[in-house]
């Protein structure tokens, strides 16, 4: 490893990176058993991501607070004289695949890990108009130092940045970080998902030690707000990984859509032409409440010509909680607001209620926390030197975000996870994270 590797991995995780040296050495070693060592070698790197305050507001067109993480999933990459694309992954449970770059590639199985690599490739080969040249490459995304899978910071976003980075390189384009964002959240529509620009933007736009303010709504040229805010330098992250994972909650999701869905159909009625919760933001919530009902049917709204769009598994005779959920969509927004200006003024101990009160607000009015959650939540804020723990995520499992003071952190991990094994019988990951920057070259 160069010298200027090193100064390159001391810039990306500051103290961290004599730690990190170990992880690049064997990614290298393997990448030469795998593929041979005769050629440039490039590594590209993209983080995960944790949002710090904004649940469930970026679908809804509001705001959200993520930071770019030093969990990452990197990249070793050696080009190619043709179009074909080799991938290897440094675990050994993912099977090596090879694809040729086209602007229809065609998909592997469901569920497949090539396909966020596939979907990538080929987003970025039908915007350049042309086959960028391909490449063999090594994929390392393991914990404890890449992004933890399942848990909930974005690790298959981060794969998919990845690739369309190194591929926006040796195509020598270089396009605006927000512009890729798009290009990469498109990406994902080959997998099936579509969700907001949140991760996409957080792995492209991350800056060490600072959150990334972004508001979801683009203006009518397609630009979008963002801004980098400097995290306490007094406190860590730290992301506790329940390892709860409800399956079959895409009902549940669907129905929180339907229901934001159904409140601003029902407000159109007073305020005319909006087509987001957003758009409703600076209205009084005073004013608002008393036109949402508590509950509703989806049969019921198309009764009053409100048609709610397509939502895939909805049952129009389910009560929609309309109030409730508009509620937490409306005071998320303006807590992320609040953070941003507690951030500014270094004001941690507001930071932490708002966080606590994001948590309360997803749990009660947006109801996607479980019981795991919320003994991991009871925990954190039974440790002196918490300022403010809440889930993140989608919900209904998956993990929690706290604010631990530096000097906490280790009666923090131990609290937490003794308690939580004595309340479920499970063990909790925890993983103390620092702000990153976005995606990238690493070295060569």
């Amino acid at each position: 490893m160069t010298h200027s590797l090193e100064t390159a991995l001391q810039q990306i995780y500051g103290s961290g990176a004599a730690a990190q040296m170990p992880r690049y050495q064997q990614a290298r070693q393997a990448f030469t058993d795998h593929f041979g060592d005769a050629g440039e070698l490039l590594i590209f790197r993209a983080p995960g991501r944790v949002n710090l305050i904004g649940e469930h507001t970026d679908y809804n067109h509001g705001f959200v607070l993520p930071a770019a993480l030093d969990k990452d999933v990197l990249l070793f990459v050696r080009p190619r004289a043709d179009d074909q694309i080799n991938l290897v992954n440094l675990e050994n449970e993912f099977a090596l695949v090879s694809f040729t770059l086209s602007e229809a590639i065609p998909s592997a199985p469901v569920g497949d890990w090539s396909n966020y690599a596939r979907g990538a490739a080929q987003t970025v080969t039908q915007q350049l108009g042309q086959r960028p040249p391909g490449f063999d490459g090594l994929v390392v995304s393991a914990a404890p130092q890449g992004i933890p899978r399942g848990a909930g910071l974005s690790s298959s976003s981060a794969l998919t940045v990845v690739v369309a980075v190194a591929l926006a390189h040796l195509a020598d384009w270089q396009p605006l970080p927000v512009q890729l964002a798009h290009l990469c959240s498109d990406a994902e529509w080959y997998v099936g998902t579509r969700g907001g620009i949140m991760d996409q933007f957080a792995a492209l736009l991350g800056r060490r030690d600072h959150a990334l303010f972004l508001d979801c709504r683009p203006d009518a040229q397609g630009n979008y707000t963002y801004e980098a805010i400097p995290l306490p330098t007094t406190h860590r992250l730290l992301v506790v990984d329940s390892g709860v994972h409800h399956r079959n909650v895409r009902g549940e999701f669907n129905q929180r859509v339907a229901a934001c869905r159904a409140g601003v159909g029902l407000l159109r009625r007073d305020f005319p032409g909006i087509t987001h919760l957003r758009d409703v933001q600076d209205v009084a919530w005073e004013i608002l409440e008393p036109l949402l009902p508590e509950t509703i049917t989806a049969t019921a709204l198309q009764e009053q010509g409100i048609d709610l769009g397509e939502i895939p598994g909805l049952d129009a005779q389910a009560g929609l909680r309309v109030r409730a959920c508009c509620r937490h969509v409306w005071t998320e927004n303006d807590r992320v607001r609040l953070a941003m200006d507690a951030l500014r003024l270094g004001e941690t101990k507001e930071l932490g209620r708002l966080m606590n009160e994001a948590h309360t607000s997803a749990r009660d009015d947006y109801r996607i926390s479980c019981p795991e959650l919320e003994v991991l939540i009871e925990s954190a804020n039974q440790v002196e030197g918490v300022a403010g723990a809440r889930l993140t995520g989608a919900g209904w499992g998956g993990c929690i975000i706290a604010l631990v003071d530096k000097g906490a952190v280790e009666a923090f991990q131990t609290h937490v996870q003794e308690r939580y094994k004595q309340a479920t019988g499970r063990e909790a990951s925890i993983f103390p994270c620092q702000a990153g920057p976005g995606a990238g070259l690493v070295g060569r």
